[in-house]
């Protein structure tokens, strides 16, 4: 079975939401109000509601570092995500983690990047060669 997301979170401000999520990443803008706008998130859905975001302390371990928990992300095929990378490289992006390669030669091998919205909502963006490695141990 195939299915998509729906994730709802705060931010504090709708207009820096928009120029991230629909400028910065290119999020196609959907409905909103007042209080929330959706985006379609590379297919799936995310609406964002004025209010709190939430807190995250940087528990996850990858690699030799440490990343914010929670977060949430997206898995793109590798040509996808080095458009990704290179988008946000050009914007000036302030990453947790900068695009790097994890475990390389291995099953499951990876491209990464971790950086956060203008709320310190974590974000992660994995790369892979083949989505079919995604689940290899």
């Amino acid at each position: 079975m195939n299915s998509l997301f729906h994730l709802a979170f705060n931010v504090t401000d709708l207009d820096q939401t928009r120029a991230f999520y629909g400028g910065v990443l290119g999020c196609r803008e959907g409905r909103s109000t007042a209080t929330w706008v959706d985006f379609d998130f590379f297919g799936h859905q995310l609406s964002m509601h004025l209010g709190e975001p939430f807190k995250t302390t940087p528990t996850g371990h990858v690699g030799e570092h440490l990343v914010p928990m929670p977060h949430f992300g997206l898995v793109l095929g590798l040509p996808d995500w080095q458009a990704l990378a290179k988008r946000l490289t050009n914007a000036n992006i302030d990453f947790v983690l900068p695009p790097q390669l994890r475990f390389a030669g291995q099953p499951g091998e990876q491209w990464t990047m971790f950086f956060c919205d203008p709320f310190g909502n974590p974000i992660e963006v994995k790369g892979f060669a083949s989505l079919a490695s995604l689940y290899a141990s």
